[in-house]
């Protein structure tokens, strides 16, 4: 089943001067951690709203975990996280979780058992008590995080989740999100932050003036076909008389080699050669570009949206 699908979706404002989506069309697996990309006004924060029936599309349908994403039952099942979200600065995080709780319908013997639970999952179990108006950025991520994951969801909609935190916050917040991947929810990311989402994406999807140009599995868009890198411990000399006999492309970096093959067949018939050389072989590597770049590239494609 897909965690999210949506078919033709439309969106105009004033009086369709100002299109945000553009039959945009979409489909999320089930267990994976998606990101949504894109420059301002693309359309991403439309699409949430929609999906989320805080507004409405012009026209188009879509589905949340196999049901209509109008159906209110559905919402049960999915958390939000807002980019600018803001809690009361009076309150801690125990009152919070609690206030919160009540109003989506959780008795108070099930938070009294929850909250504690959720804030060690967040990393947050020694701050339970204290007011948020001393909190961090990074604290106040995940305490929005921990208030997305109340109700249990199977579905997690992020904006911008990292947004404004230093590394180590960063990095606990992604361990957070590849954990609860592992059990199996899915995380739905709205993210600027090129460098994050390639450490933590799956699947990622690009969207160019409310269409998506791009979706596809992250590893595919970033490795260079038929480029690796081998980290040897020994064997310089060897592996530059190899390439030459058959003909492969090398170049040397500081630690590694990079070589450009034809096909796996040759990548493995030159390791073959490497061994029987007695080469120590460390690390094989396919080559990658940073998503960055990829990302620049697809945008500035003819400055079209490609067929």
């Amino acid at each position: 089943m897909k965690a999210v699908e949506t078919f033709g979706l439309t969106k105009y404002y004033s009086r369709g001067k100002i299109q945000a989506l553009q039959d945009f069309t979409l489909a999320v697996d089930e267990g994976k951690i998606f990101s949504l990309l894109g420059p301002n006004g693309a359309g991403k924060t439309t699409l949430i709203k929609i999906l989320l029936t805080i507004v409405h599309p012009t026209r188009g349908e879509a589905k949340i975990l196999g049901n209509p994403y109008t159906q209110y039952a559905i919402h049960s099942q999915i958390g939000y996280l807002a980019e600018n979200h803001r809690f009361p600065e009076f309150l801690n995080p125990v009152q919070i979780l609690y206030y919160y709780g009540k109003m989506v319908g959780i008795d108070k013997t099930t938070l009294i058992q929850k909250i504690p639970l959720l804030l060690k999952q967040v990393k947050l179990e020694n701050w339970g008590k204290t007011r948020i108006r001393k909190f961090s950025k990074g604290m106040l991520q995940r305490l929005g995080l921990a208030h997305a994951l109340l109700n249990e969801p199977d579905l997690l909609f992020l904006d911008e989740p990292t947004d404004g935190i230093d590394p180590v916050g960063r990095k606990e917040i992604r361990d957070i999100l590849k954990s609860l991947r592992d059990t199996g929810k899915t995380i739905f990311l709205n993210s600027h932050l090129l460098s994050e989402v390639e450490r933590i994406s799956d699947e990622i999807a690009i969207l160019k003036n409310g269409q998506v140009i791009r979706q596809g599995q992250l590893n595919d868009f970033i490795s260079i076909k038929e480029q690796y890198q081998l980290r040897l411990k020994n064997g310089k000399s060897t592996i530059n008389e190899i390439c030459n006999a058959l003909q492969i492309p090398l170049s040397q970096g500081a630690a590694d080699y990079t070589v450009s093959v034809k096909d796996e067949a040759q990548l493995n018939y030159l390791i073959d050669r490497l061994r029987q050389a007695d080469t120590v072989i460390q690390a094989i590597v396919p080559r990658k570009i940073s998503l960055e770049d990829y990302y620049i590239e697809v945008l500035d494609e003819n400055g079209t949206v490609p067929k």
